[in-house]
């Protein structure tokens, strides 16, 4: 079944990852935790539910059509916003959220495969941004941002040290990613959710 079209709104339930590249060309995975909008031009294509997927897959290195023909980046990755509603609650900061996500995710040991995001981040070097989220507005909000944010707002989650770019990925995969000419994810830390139509215009 595919929920996502131009009717589909944001809501609690079923979360939707999609991907952007900023003007620099590095790319995004953007987690909307239910309440983060889609660009209408991600939305409007055809098949998308299956596109953003079968890109999921790949990135996952669990595809069976699409297989990486570029180098593993070999990066690390950092920790810039998190999110108050999962972790800051309880009393997890940044250094413990960072050797968490190391014993975890296996990075202190070669022979453990690390989570999809930390793989996604050091191996395949994407951005992570994650929407806020909550039952209430206000309940959740990026740790270490000072501005106010909503509910839907997209926070730099984990950033990589060596980046993607569109040409790793396969050419029939690229036409789903959203594109901005203004955002720099190097730079942009929060994307407000009601602009986000207006970042990214248009797919590649």
């Amino acid at each position: 079944m595919n929920d996502l079209s131009l009717n589909w709104r944001p809501n609690f339930g079923t979360v939707y990852t999609w991907y952007a590249m900023d003007k620099f060309g590095r790319i995004s995975q953007m987690v909307n935790n239910g309440w983060g909008d889609i660009p209408h031009s991600v939305l409007a294509i055809n098949n998308v539910e299956f596109l953003l997927n079968s890109l999921t897959e790949y990135f996952w290195g669990e595809s069976r059509t699409f297989h990486s023909t570029t180098e593993d980046k070999q990066g690390e990755f950092m920790i810039d916003l998190y999110d108050y509603w999962l972790t800051g609650r309880h009393t997890l900061n940044r250094q413990h959220l960072r050797e968490k996500l190391i014993y975890n995710y296996g990075l202190h040991d070669e022979t453990t495969k690390p989570s999809q995001d930390i793989h996604v981040v050091t191996h395949k070097g994407l951005f992570i941004y994650h929407a806020v989220e909550g039952t209430t507005e206000g309940e959740d909000y990026p740790v270490g941002y000072e501005k106010p944010t909503k509910m839907g707002d997209y926070f730099r989650y984990l950033v990589p040290t060596a980046y993607c770019s569109i040409e790793d990925i396969p050419f029939e995969l690229r036409g789903v990613i959203a594109v901005s000419t203004t955002i720099d994810f190097t730079v942009d830390r929060l994307l407000e959710n009601s602009n986000i139509n207006i970042f990214f215009k248009n797919p590649q």
